[in-house]
C-alpha cells in the first residue's frame, strides 16, 4: 500500500492508525478490518441516516477513549438507548474500552432494571476495581428514564462520548490487555427465581461463530441486512457482527414496523434488503396481518428463522410469496453464542413431520443424552441437547451457581474434561436420524421470540399482596400466557402490579383465581392441568359439551 493509500485510510478512520490491526483476537476484528477495506462503503443505515465503516469505527473508537478516559476501562458498560447506530457505536466502543457491553430494552420494568445492575455492580469487569460505578450510556430520549432507573450509576451521553478525540495510546493499551475469552457482551434472560441470569459471551466466542456462520451461509459484501431483533435479543447479534465480518450494510428497521405490516413491507422494498434473520415471531407478524400482501420482495434471497418452532402455514405463505429465496431453520439459545445448527429447507418438501434441527456449524458437539448420559439413537426417541465447543458462553455473570449447573463436564468424558451446555431442550430423532425440537426439559417456553422461564412469572406474581401461590403455564394452542393464582387478589389490579417487575411480553394476557392447585402424582402442580381446567370453564360458558 502506498503512502497516498496510507493517509487515505488515517483519514478514513479517524485514529491515525495507519493499516496496523489493532483487534485481531476480538470482535472488533470485523468493523477494523471493513473499515481498512472498504472505509467509504456503508456500514449501518438507521432512521437517522446511515454511516460509513470508516465513520463507524471512528465512533467506535472515540467512545472507548471517552470511557476510558472516564475511569470505565475494562468495565461492564450498561447501553440504555433504542437500536441505531448510536447504540452500535456505543456497544463497540465498550469493546474498544478494554470492557464488555450490557444492553438494556429501554421499556425495562423498575424492578428487573435494579436486578440487573445489582448483578454487574456484585461482579467486577475482566479488570474493573470493586466499588467502581457502572457507567450507562444513553441517548437523548433515554437520559432521565435512566436516572430514575439506575441509582447509583454513572449516566453518559453517547454523543458526548463519539465526539471524543482518539487516543492511540490508550486504545493500544487496552487493546494489549484484553484476551479473546473476556467477555464481549452479557445478555440478561429470564431467570427461574426471578432473577434474570447475565448470559457472557466471549470474544473468542463471537470470532468463531460469526466467521463459520458467514462462510457456511454464503453471506457476501452485498448483502443488505435487515435487523429485526432488538441489541438486547441474542438474534441481533448475527445482524451485527455478521453483517460486519461480511463487509454487508446492515439496515436497522424500527421497532414500531413490527406492529405495522404494509409500513414494514414498504421498509424492506426501500432498503432492497437480501437476507432477515429474525425470529419466527415477526414472520409470522408479516404472513398472519396480511402484510405479505401488500408487496413484492423481489431482492430478498434468505429468510433465516430462529426463537421457537415455525408453524407450517405461515411458512408455506411465506415459500410462495418469496419462492426463489432460500430458508433457513436455526437452533440454539443464547449460551452457545446464538446457534449451533441449521437447516436449509428444501423447496420440495413439505416438512409434515415438522422442520429438522439440521447439522452443526463447523467446530460445534451437539450431542443428544438421556438421563444417564449415553447417546440417543433410535428413531423415536427422546433426549436432550448438550452443546459443546469454543464458541459456548463462559456463563452467568456473576453466578457460580448456576454456571455450574448448566455448564458441565461431558458425560463419561476421561483425560482432559470437556465443558457441556446442558440446553434443556428435549429433541426426538426422526426417522431418518434428524433430530426434532419436542419442548423443554423443565417450564421454559418460547413467547412471542422471546425466552421465557414460568417460575420467573410465578414470582412476580407471588411477591404481591392477596396472592398466596402462583403458576403459570403456556397455552401453545392459542399462543398465550395464562397465570393462575390462590389467594383473594383482584385479578384485573394484579395485571397492573407485575408489570413492575415483568417486561410487556412477560405479562400473561389470562389471570384467574383458582381454589386448589392440581398436582401430578409426584406432588408438584399440574401446569397442563390448569391449562384444561381453563378450556372446560371456556367451553361451560359457551354452552359446549365438556
Amino acid at each position: 500500500m502506498d503512502e497516498s493509500m496510507r493517509r487515505a485510510v488515517a483519514s478514513a478512520t479517524g485514529a491515525r492508525v495507519g493499516t496496523r490491526m489493532r483487534y485481531r483476537h476480538t470482535a472488533l476484528r470485523f468493523l477494523e478490518r471493513g473499515a481498512h477495506l472498504h472505509p467509504g462503503k456503508t456500514a449501518v443505515v438507521d432512521e437517522a441516516g446511515s454511516c460509513t465503516y470508516g465513520q463507524l469505527l471512528d465512533r467506535v473508537l472515540a467512545t472507548g477513549t471517552a470511557l476510558i478516559r472516564h475511569g470505565s476501562a475494562g468495565m461492564p458498560v450498561l447501553v440504555f438507548m433504542e437500536k441505531g447506530a448510536p447504540a452500535l457505536a456505543a456497544m463497540l466502543g465498550a469493546l474498544a474500552a478494554g470492557g464488555f457491553y450490557v444492553p438494556v430494552d429501554p421499556d425495562v420494568p423498575p424492578e428487573r432494571a435494579a436486578r440487573i445492575l445489582a448483578s454487574l455492580a456484585a461482579g467486577e469487569g475482566p479488570r474493573g476495581a470493586s466499588g467502581q460505578r457502572i457507567p450507562v450510556v444513553v441517548g437523548p430520549d433515554t437520559r432521565e428514564r435512566a436516572r430514575e432507573l439506575f441509582d447509583g450509576a454513572d449516566i453518559l451521553l453517547a454523543a458526548d462520548l463519539a465526539a471524543a478525540e482518539p487516543d492511540v495510546s490508550l486504545l493500544d493499551r487496552a487493546a494489549r490487555e484484553t484476551v479473546d475469552t473476556d467477555p464481549a457482551y452479557v445478555l440478561f434472560t429470564s431467570g427461574s427465581t426471578g432473577a434474570p441470569k447475565g448470559v457472557a459471551v466471549s470474544h473468542r466466542a463471537i470470532v468463531e461463530f460469526i466467521g463459520s456462520f458467514v462462510d457456511t451461509l454464503g453471506i457476501r459484501s452485498g448483502e443488505v441486512v435487515g435487523n429485526q431483533a432488538p441489541f438486547d435479543f441474542d438474534v441481533s447479534v448475527k445482524d451485527v457482527y455478521g453483517t460486519l465480518a461480511a463487509g454487508a450494510t446492515l439496515v436497522i428497521l424500527p421497532r414500531r414496523l413490527f406492529s405495522r405490516p404494509a409500513e414494514l413491507m414498504d421498509a424492506l422494498v426501500e432498503h432492497r434488503v437480501t437476507t432477515v434473520i429474525w425470529a419466527v415471531a415477526a414472520l409470522c407478524l408479516l404472513s398472519s396481518l396480511h402484510g405479505l400482501e401488500h408487496a413484492e420482495l423481489p431482492r430478498l434471497r434468505t429468510v433465516m428463522f430462529s426463537g421457537e418452532v415455525m408453524p407450517l402455514e405461515h411458512l408455506r405463505r411465506w415459500r410462495e410469496h418469496v419462492p426463489w429465496a432460500r430458508f433457513v431453520n436455526l437452533y440454539g439459545p443464547t449460551e452457545v453464542t446464538c446457534n449451533c445448527t441449521y437447516h436449509l429447507l428444501d423447496p420440495a418438501r413439505p416438512y409434515t413431520g415438522g422442520i429438522p434441527l439440521g447439522q452443526p456449524f463447523p467446530n460445534r458437539r451437539v450431542l443428544l443424552l438421556d438421563e444417564r448420559g449415553l447417546p440417543v439413537t433410535e428413531p423415536g426417541a427422546v433426549g436432550e441437547l448438550y452443546v459443546g465447543g469454543s464458541a459456548i458462553a463462559l456463563g452467568y455473570y456473576g453466578d457460580e451457581a448456576r454456571t455450574a449447573a448448566s455448564f458441565v463436564r461431558r458425560p463419561g468424558s476421561r483425560g482432559v474434561p470437556e465443558t457441556l451446555y446442558r440446553t434443556g431442550d428435549l429433541a426426538r430423532v426422526g426417522s431418518a436420524g434428524e433430530l426434532f425440537f419436542c419442548g423443554r426439559v423443565d417450564n421454559q417456553v418460547k413467547h412471542l421470540g422471546h425466552r421465557v422461564e414460568l417460575e420467573e412469572i410465578d414470582a412476580a406474581f407471588e411477591r404481591q399482596p392477596g396472592v398466596d401461590r402462583c403458576r403459570c403455564a403456556y397455552d401453545a394452542d392459542r399462543a398465550r400466557l395464562c397465570a393462575f393464582f390462590e389467594g383473594g387478589a383482584d385479578p384485573a389490579a394484579l395485571r397492573h402490579a407485575v408489570a413492575r417487575y415483568l417486561p410487556v411480553p412477560l405479562v400473561p394476557s389470562r389471570i384467574e383465581r383458582v381454589d386448589a392447585m392440581p398436582l401430578t402424582k409426584n406432588g408438584k402442580v399440574d401446569r397442563a392441568a390448569l391449562l384444561e381446567g381453563l378450556r372446560a370453564r371456556a367451553r361451560a360458558r359457551r354452552g359446549a359439551p365438556a
